[in-house]
């Protein structure tokens, strides 16, 4: 059953992940969201679901969503989705102002030089950013996607017999969960299972964004690996444990964390120093996101490791849920980030 009852102005948010599927639904009441119920499946497959485009493929990841709404007792059919931040080109770029009717050609002369794949096989979006500009110029955030992913997208939601209402990128469902109307320098940190996407955000807009192929699945390798141990228990101790003790020579779990993380920490510190240089203004805080974020202590260990205060999501702070919930919530809440922005685009 739902949280509370409703038959109608609900909106699910679908979030479909490398090895997993997350389901939110919300409902706008007044002037805030309420949850009526969310769900997901986890480690459907450690091959990369949004990688695949077989009919096969299409077919097995609807029956996964329709399983999910089955077990949540979902009521909506309007369904908002975004694609992988790694799948995504996007840049912040400057133009000459430029007569509305010039601005098309331009953007797709600027969008040949930072998008290594021919433009026919794109779809570009753009518009207008509110930023610091220097005279004479205008900024736009552009965004490309390709289309054969976007075709993938709209024939899954088909299969599962939803109707795809909206299909964005997850930076801007993350943005929308975990920022709102904050409009200091953040940075947020989305740990997945196969990768790892680093996003700057300044007064809401997106300057920087940056991805690894590096998550939570290698950390956990790592760590069955090193242990000899199979992958579920070393899933377990990798939460159990986290990174503790960084000078024990015996901490021979902790040791392999660290080894682990350590391309992801110099990626973090590549791109805030990146962005401080070019922007001028440091970054206020970390927000850490995805599964993986969870992992014991280490918001603790970047926030020593960066000099940055770092913290771990909630997404829920936009939604009204019963009381008696809310530890359930806070423990999922930074795997279900994307899920829960994607529902809430349709509602603020």
């Amino acid at each position: 059953m739902g949280l509370f009852s409703s038959n109608t102005n609900s909106y699910l948010g679908i979030d479909i992940g490398s090895t997993s599927i997350k389901v939110v639904e919300l409902k706008k009441a007044g002037s805030e969201a309420k949850l009526l119920t969310y769900g997901y499946s986890e480690n459907i497959n450690y091959d990369n679901l949004s990688k695949r485009n077989s009919t096969e493929d299409v077919k097995k990841t609807a029956k996964i969503i329709s399983n999910i709404r089955k077990n949540a007792d979902t009521v909506s059919h309007h369904a908002v989705s975004a694609l992988p931040a790694y799948s995504v080109f996007q840049s912040v770029i400057s133009l000459a102002d430029l007569n509305n009717q010039d601005v098309s050609s331009a953007i797709n002369l600027e969008a040949k030089k930072i998008i290594p794949l021919p433009l026919e096989e794109m779809i570009l979006d753009w518009k207008e950013i509110e930023i610091s500009q220097e005279k004479g110029t205008k900024k736009y955030l552009l965004t490309g996607a390709p289309k054969v992913l976007v075709k993938k997208y709209i024939d899954i939601f088909k299969e599962a017999q939803l109707n795809l209402i909206s299909l964005e990128t997850e930076t801007f469902s993350l943005i929308r969960s975990l920022i709102g109307n904050d409009k200091n320098s953040i940075m947020i940190v989305e740990i997945g299972a196969n990768t790892t996407d680093m996003l700057i955000v300044d007064n809401r807009i997106p300057l920087l964004s940056h991805s690894i192929d590096l998550g939570g699945i290698a950390i956990t390798k790592a760590i069955a690996d090193s242990l000899k141990i199979g992958f579920e228990r070393a899933e377990q101790f990798k939460y159990d444990l986290g990174i503790n003790s960084l000078d024990s020579e015996d901490d021979i779990i902790p040791a392999t964390i660290i080894e682990t993380i350590s391309p992801i920490i110099n990626e973090l510190k590549y791109s805030i120093n990146l962005f401080q240089s070019k922007n001028n203004k440091a970054v206020e805080k970390i927000i850490l996101s995805g599964g993986s974020s969870l992992l014991r202590n280490l918001p603790n260990y970047l926030s020593k490791v960066l000099n940055i205060k770092v913290v771990v999501s909630s997404p829920w702070s936009r939604v009204s849920y019963p009381i008696d919930i809310k530890p359930v919530l806070a423990e999922i809440g930074p795997k279900m980030s994307v899920a829960v922005g994607l529902a809430l685009r349709q509602i603020y």
